[in-house]
């Protein structure tokens, strides 16, 4: 397609937009503040900005300027470069593949948790009763009622991933919905791109901003923020730290999956990127360390819910074991009238060894949950502690919805853009085109809807994305600084921004950021070496919990090929350009010859 042809933003407003609503997903609300919670709180701050500025930004900056600077999308940028490169771009796309096929699921919970949340009782917030409607189910009683909602209700879970059944009808219309979306948000490209990230994009940070004004007005909610911002600087010392920091930083941002070249390519070609790869980046994670204050607010209303219950339950054991008087004992002197009754009464106190639990605040706030378990059920489980509880359901999930929505956008551009600078798809229109892309998806995504649906996504987030990011991420880098040539590509950003980068972001792209790829990609692979067997969680009814499981033998033969195939695509597409062009040489010299004879 020529340069004049191409589509372009509406403003620069709306590609701006567009980035934050790709890059403020999910992960900000349902990752980083567990990372907070595993690594020292407000210390795992340090590590994460210090990331931001040698890793982020830089890689981040990058991939505008050269979706920018080509005007095409991942493959054909990459194709220009360098024919041998082809490769990174269609691994890109094949990613960003498995990522739409799964993402959308969420969406679904999302859109099925929405409109579970307009009913009179919330139907998480209690068990459902027997057969017999003697009491309630048995599976519900040993778990809590928000995971047999989520598990048994929304999933349909089966024991494991061996195991399967038909499709949930009910989660297959919610992922019909969920692509339906997908299709009118970009039925016409960029057009229609550009006109809904203005409410994809700002809305969530209207909800997140209303759930801190109500989370800091609930009991216990100070807890949880005092827990947050209260450094454990020993931590610092912990690689892993430094390592899930990078990390988060690099997914978070959404580097290497095609989409930021995508969406850089309807720019105008002297748009200034510079400043709009700064000011996302920092929206980004400004974002994440928001969207923490405001989780931790509700992780301290529920631990001391949490705590408070536990202290009611201890409190009635002594009332009754010790027939104390009512008024004897409150949740404020309990511990101070254990210790009492310990010393009177220490034979009687020993024997309820067995019987007492060990009340803890601190312990309640250490219990760190991440992803759909953050999301679905640590969150659904505080929201039926709330007055209201109808509205502020709906709230969280709708804002849950527009997260996801608003990352898809970014997803299904890194596949259409690149397909769509091909000659043979050129006369194809882009409802038909854009709808068969989705509706392709939508196929395949079906199989996470059955019984054995939610194993399948475990293992597609696990190892779907992370290992080929980080090699195609890594070979984005090397290609710029040392194949295509960092005085070539300070050339082409003094041609679109009339200045050329200045040292910091020479230094990040020739020698910081290499390195630290490199180092994340030999701790990926030694961590999946010395990992073993790979595992999942897979749901146990008969103790109403998750239990770590192995995979068997095809979900490993299946995991090797889900890291394998959009690897093999940069040596493959090499190969095959080298082929081509030594076979095109041959023939060449072959006519030359024939001419000259």
């Amino acid at each position: 397609m020529g340069k004049d042809a191409r589509d372009s933003w509406g403003s620069p407003a709306e590609f701006m937009l567009a980035c934050v609503s790709y890059a403020v997903g999910l992960g900000n609300v349902w990752r980083f503040p567990y990372l907070c919670q595993m690594h020292g709180g407000g210390g795992f701050l340090i590590p994460y900005l210090l990331m931001l500025l040698l890793e982020g930004v830089p890689l981040f900056y990058m991939e505008l300027a050269i979706g920018q600077k080509m005007r095409l999308g991942s493959i054909g940028a990459w194709t220009a470069i360098s024919p041998y490169l082809s490769g990174v771009g269609l691994a890109s796309v094949v990613t960003s593949l498995y990522l739409c096929l799964y993402y959308n699921i969420i969406n679904a919970w999302s859109f099925w948790y929405l409109f579970n949340s307009f009913q009179s009782v919330l139907p998480w917030a209690v068990c459902p009763v027997n057969s017999n409607r003697t009491g309630p189910l048995e599976e519900c009683e040993r778990a809590t009622p928000t995971q047999y909602f989520f598990y048994r209700e929304t999933l349909d879970i089966s024991p494991s991933i061996e195991e399967n059944g038909g499709i949930h009808t009910g989660q297959a219309l919610c992922l019909v919905l969920a692509w339906i979306l997908t299709f009118l948000f970009i039925v016409r490209g960029v057009k229609s791109t550009g006109k809904v990230v203005y409410f994809t994009a700002t809305f969530p940070y209207l909800v997140l901003f209303i759930y801190l004004v109500r989370g800091f007005t609930l009991h216990g909610a100070i807890n949880g923020v005092k827990y947050m911002f209260t450094p454990k600087m020993e931590e610092l010392a912990n690689p892993v730290t430094w390592i899930n920091a990078a990390t988060q930083i690099f997914f978070s941002l959404g580097l290497g999956f095609g989409s930021l070249i995508a969406f850089a390519s309807y720019n105008q070609y002297h748009n200034n990127f510079q400043r709009q790869a700064i000011a996302v980046s920092f929206i980004n994670s400004g974002t994440s360390i928001f969207a923490a204050i405001v989780t931790f607010a509700i992780y301290g209303f529920k631990a001391t819910v949490n705590y408070e219950n536990c202290l009611g339950r201890t409190r009635v054991l002594l009332l009754n074991t010790f027939n104390l008087a009512e008024d004897s004992v409150s949740l404020d002197n309990i511990l101070e009238v254990m210790d009492q009754l310990n010393t009177t009464y220490p034979q009687q106190f020993a024997e309820l060894s067995g019987r007492l639990e060990n009340c803890s605040l601190e312990s309640e706030l250490d219990t760190a949950v991440e992803g759909a378990g953050l999301a679905f059920i640590v969150y659904s489980e505080a929201i039926t502690n709330m007055p209201l509880s109808q509205f502020w359901s709906v709230l969280y999930f709708f804002m849950l919805l527009l997260l996801g929505m608003g990352s898809m956008l970014g997803n299904i551009t890194a596949i259409i853009t690149p397909l769509r600078d091909f000659k043979i798809t050129s006369g194809i229109s882009d409802e038909v085109f854009n709808g068969g892309v989705c509706l392709f998806c939508l196929l395949l995504g079906l199989g996470f809807t059955t019984p054995s649906g939610n194993y399948w996504f475990t293992m597609f987030n696990d190892y779907g994305a992370t290992f080929s990011l980080l090699f195609i991420v890594l070979i984005e880098v090397i290609t710029v600084s040392y194949i295509y040539g960092i005085k070539r590509f300070e050339k082409d950003i003094e041609d679109m921004l009339g200045h050329r980068p200045n040292w910091y972001w020479k230094i990040m792209w020739v020698v910081v950021s290499p390195l630290l790829l490199i180092g994340l990609f030999v701790f990926y692979i030694i961590t999946y070496i010395q990992g073993g067997t790979p595992t999942y969680q897979a749901w146990d009814k008969d103790v109403g919990k998750s239990v770590q499981t192995e995979y068997p033998v095809f979900g490993q033969v299946f995991i090797g090929l889900l890291l394998v195939s959009s690897v093999s695509c940069i040596p493959l597409a090499a190969l095959y350009a080298f082929c081509r062009k030594r076979k095109h040489g041959v023939v060449q010299k072959e006519s030359v010859s024939t001419v000259a004879a």
